[in-house]
């Protein structure tokens, strides 16, 4: 019990995500920089078997947004690299709904003309 800090439990913060401008998914501040490269490889992967007229260029990298003292706003940077990856949803022809590229695929072995998925609400 020496190894115990006297007194009642601290809570810790928790570590900070951030979103990855490709994909959309979070990771923390220290996995991001490790999930990138992969994202890249995946994203190129994924574009070269997809027909020519449907390829879409690689997002483009986000500035990092500072705050007046030099620090950075992990909110604003968050919100930058979160618009770049919604920006690359595509969006299925039948129902409207918005998928990561190499996801549409997959949606679409059940969404199809003749039998759509339901529609995702409209966003206010």
């Amino acid at each position: 019990m020496e190894h115990l800090t006297p007194g009642p439990p601290r809570a810790t913060r928790p570590a900070p995500t951030v979103f990855c401008y490709i994909c959309g998914r979070q990771f923390g501040s220290k996995s991001i920089e490790i999930h990138i490269p992969n994202c890249i490889t995946k994203f190129e992967r994924e574009q070269k078997k997809l027909p020519k007229s449907q390829r879409r260029p690689l997002p483009q990298r986000p500035d990092v947004v500072k705050t007046e003292d030099g620090r950075v706003d992990v909110e604003k940077t968050n919100e930058a690299a979160w618009k770049s990856a919604q920006e690359s949803l595509v969006e299925c022809a039948f129902c409207g709904r918005s998928f990561n590229p190499d996801r549409l695929p997959i949606h679409n072995r059940s969404c199809t003309k003749e039998n759509p998925a339901k529609r995702a609400p409209k966003k206010s």
